[in-house]
Parts: structure tokens; C-alpha cells; sequence
């Protein structure tokens, strides 16, 4: 991990392989790690690069709140810093929110966008959770998270059949600072580009584990349907961290896209 200063915070990241930059980022309480296997299947025919959040990881953790125009402009900062002009964009969850706002605020920098396990927007009625989310973690801190996140995230297989990998997530989630949590919990409840979809240019991905429950398949489409030319592909035996949870397929579905 290397650590650079940008947008008045620290921002920490890995880069590996070489060739067409591609940019991972990754989901509200976790950090670069989640992108290993990608990274790592990436690496022989692109660089890529995972980069943790602001607010999360190793990076700076400034009070919020936190905007996705701000959390967008932090991957533009981070390309200038690393010298590279466009790159591709691939986000999961939180990170595929950040993904439409680069795609929106940067278009000139983004080469193709791959949207996993995410969204455009909430229903109303989902904006007063992130509310009572934000104020259940500022009593209790981000140990009330970890065990409801991890249910969302995996699948009842998974978390059965991979206890380690489970449990390394769930540090990852406790781990996360409290400010970043509640900066990024702060953009997701304003959270509503599906009016600015069909301004995406660029070759878009949307990838949705089956079983996801926090951002299901009729979300996946409404993106896939909105974002001109966008394809759809649903990912069987995942809930949210589809990357993780079929990480091989995930992985082929990414580098057959990449190539096209």
C-alpha cells in the first residue's frame, strides 16, 4: 500500500500490473481488499488500481458530511496524481454510486464503467434508514453493524462455508472509522442519479449477485435500462459482494468486458 496526499486528505491505494488503467472502489465499510482476486486476475494485461475510500481503510477520515461530487473528484485527484489521463471504473455498491458520479462529473476520464451491486437511487421510505442507521452507529458505534451487514453481503452458503473470509470482513466493517461511515451514510441518503443516467456515454457493465438483497436485480436493470449502452448480467449464487462471493466469475465477466 502506498499512501498521497490529495483533495486536502491522504489517500491510500495499490497498484499492480501494467497496461489500461483500471480503477476499483469499493463498498460502504470495507476497503481495497475486497478487489484482491481482481486485482490479481487483472494485473498480467492491465494496471490496476484499488484505492480505499475517504473515510475509509487507510485513507484520511475527515468529518462529513461527504458528497458524491467529492468522493468523485477524489478518483479524478488520485489519477492526476498517479499521471494517468483515462481510465476505466469499477465500483461495487458505494463504490458504483461514486462509479455514476465520475461517469456524470468526468466523463473525459473515464474509458468503460462496470457497476456492481448498486443503485441509482432509494425509495423514500429507504432515506429515513439511512437516517436511523446513521444514528444507531453514533450510539453504539460500528460494531451494531458488522453481523446485520454481513447477512446482507453473503449469501447463508457462503458465511456457512468460508467462516474465515466472513470474519475478515466483519473487522473490516468494525475497523471502519466513525466519521468516514457516517460521511458516506450522508451521501447515500441524497442519493439520486437515475435523471442523469442516460448521460452516460461510456461502454457501462451492470453486474448484480442473484440473491442481493440491499441493491436486488430490478435495481441492476433500472440502471442497465436507463444507461444507453449498458448490459446487464446477473451473477447466480451472490448476494452484495458478488466480487468476493463468486469472485471467479465475477473476475470473467470483468475481463471479457474489458477486452471487448
Amino acid at each position: 500500500m502506498k499512501t498521497i496526499s490529495l483533495n486536502g486528505i491522504d489517500i491510500a491505494y495499490q497498484r499492480a500490473g501494467s497496461g489500461p488503467a483500471v480503477l476499483f472502489a469499493h463498498s460502504l465499510a470495507s476497503d481495497h481488499s475486497i478487489w484482491q482476486a481482481q486485482v490479481e486476475a487483472l494485473a498480467a494485461s492491465h494496471t490496476a488500481i484499488a484505492y480505499d475510500l475517504r473515510g475509509h481503510g487507510k485513507s484520511s477520515a475527515p468529518p462529513g458530511p461527504y458528497s458524491f461530487r467529492m468522493l468523485a473528484e477524489d478518483a479524478a485527484a488520485l489519477l492526476d496524481a498517479l499521471g494517468i489521463e483515462k481510465a476505466s471504473f469499477v465500483g461495487i455498491s458505494l463504490g458504483g454510486m461514486i462509479g455514476q458520479a465520475f461517469a456524470l462529473d468526468f466523463p473525459e476520464r473515464l474509458e468503460k464503467l462496470v457497476l456492481a451491486d448498486t443503485t441509482a437511487a432509494y425509495p423514500a421510505e429507504a432515506r429515513a434508514l439511512w437516517a436511523e442507521r446513521i444514528r444507531l452507529v453514533r450510539a453504539e458505534g460500528l460494531a451494531s453493524q458488522v453481523q446485520p451487514t454481513l447477512e446482507r453481503w453473503f449469501t447463508p452458503a457462503f458465511r456457512a462455508a468460508h467462516p474465515q473470509t466472513v470474519a475478515r470482513i466483519g473487522r473490516l466493517i468494525a475497523a471502519t472509522p466513525l466519521e468516514g461511515y457516517i460521511g458516506c451514510c450522508e451521501a447515500i441518503a441524497t442519493l439520486d442519479f437515475l435523471p442523469r443516467l442516460p448521460a452516460v456515454r461510456a461502454p457501462t457493465l451492470v453486474l448484480v449477485g442473484e440473491q442481493d438483497a440491499g441493491t436486488p436485480p430490478a435495481m441492476a436493470r433500472q440502471l442497465a435500462e436507463r444507461i444507453p449502452a449498458a448490459r446487464l448480467a446477473v451473477i447466480p449464487g451472490a448476494a452484495h459482494l458478488s466480487c468476493i462471493e463468486q469472485a471467479e466469475r465475477f473476475s470473467e465477466l470483468l475481463i471479457d468486458f474489458l477486452a471487448r
